[in-house]
């Protein structure tokens, strides 16, 4: 038996969910209408997943969200709204697994799969949160940390090119294309060059049609 809690203030929005829920007759369904009555009832499920509005429910901040969250660390949330700032998505995804994202306008049978992944403890993030999440990112890792010379560098590791093949194109010596990259990976906090591909996907370096796996 899967349990479910739906913190929802709009009524026809939890009776769609209800409806869409009981198909399943093992599924347990309960109504929270506001954070007192959602933390009760974690109490007694507290492996329950918890299908919340948080834009219509009453949580001061995405904070006291996470702190409800940390105190019932078996419980997973699927975070259903019509609106969540990328800032909110980016918070909660980033400080817990427990959390999934899915917008109200998106189609049922991506509602579906939500439900499902997360059934099977998986978690899901649906595309419109995905970019969300990854737009705000890039605007706040510019590439201005790096210079001119740094960025295009990074651009050709993240490429696959190595420090032997940028020298080539770049006219340099092997010395000097050693030293850049080393000046990156202190300024990015990185080891690997994995990890500055990440970086270059993220910062706009790099277009992901260029990445080849």
């Amino acid at each position: 038996m899967r349990e479910y809690i739906l913190a929802d203030s709009q009524e026809l929005t939890r009776f769609a969910l209800e409806t869409l829920l009981r198909q399943d007759k093992d599924n347990a369904v309960y109504k929270a209408t506001d954070k007192a009555s959602l933390v009760q009832l974690l109490k007694e499920h507290g492996n329950a997943v918890v299908l919340l509005d948080y834009t219509l429910f009453d949580f001061a901040d995405e904070e006291q969200l996470l702190i409800v969250a940390e105190r019932f660390s078996q419980s997973a949330w699927i975070l259903l709204s019509d609106e969540l700032t990328p800032q909110l998505m980016r918070r909660v995804v980033y400080a817990s697994n427990q959390f999934s994202i899915f917008f109200k306008d998106e189609p049922l049978s991506q509602l579906r799969e939500a439900l499902q992944t997360v059934s099977r403890h998986g978690r899901f993030i649906s595309q419109r949160a995905t970019e969300a999440i990854l737009s705000q990112q890039r605007e706040e890792e510019k590439p201005d940390l790096l210079t001119a010379t740094e960025a295009e560098i990074v651009r050709a590791i993240a490429q696959g090119k190595t420090t032997k093949e940028i020298a080539a194109d770049r006219f340099s010596s092997v010395h000097t294309i050693t030293t850049h990259r080393k000046n990156i990976f202190r300024k990015l906090g990185v080891n690997t060059a994995h990890e500055v591909t990440r970086y270059a996907l993220r910062a706009g370096l790099l277009d992901p049609s260029e990445f080849y796996i």
